[in-house]
């Protein structure tokens, strides 16, 4: 099943594209489903960040210190709805708020309309990663 999921990601493909060789698409799909919504992938981020820190840098498996940005994305038809205007970097489209260690290794990330202020997204940030690092 998690290989089948694995390629869907790296392929970019549909469900319905997934090979035969893999279990039909419907219950990878469903699986799929029940593992985000117990929250198993954002563990394993979690866990191999750690390993990340302690193994490959020899570091703590915390971090001891959190970098902020925002980023704003054009929209695309799909988003269009509930895009923002970025009027400071004149695109229509979303802002995404990530908190990174000083590794770059990703802690938190969340999504806004373009015209949202960035420094509004701190207290959210802070909250995610607290909740990820605890």
């Amino acid at each position: 099943m998690f290989n089948a999921l694995r390629w869907v990601a790296r392929a970019g493909a549909s469900w319905c594209m997934l090979p035969t060789n893999f279990p039909p698409w419907e219950r990878v799909y469903q699986q799929t489903q029940r593992w985000l919504n117990a929250g198993c992938f954002e563990a394993m981020a979690n866990d191999l960040r750690s390993v990340l820190r302690v193994v490959a840098q020899q570091r703590q498996g915390q971090p001891s210190a959190v970098i902020l940005d925002g980023r704003t994305l054009q929209s695309t038809c799909e988003s269009a709805p509930c895009a923002g205007y970025d009027g400071h970097k004149r695109k229509r489209g979303s802002k995404v708020h990530m908190a990174v260690d000083t590794l770059g290794l990703l802690l938190a990330v969340h999504i806004t309309p373009a015209n949202a202020q960035e420094r509004a997204q701190v207290a959210e940030l802070a909250r995610q990663v607290q909740h990820v690092t605890a």
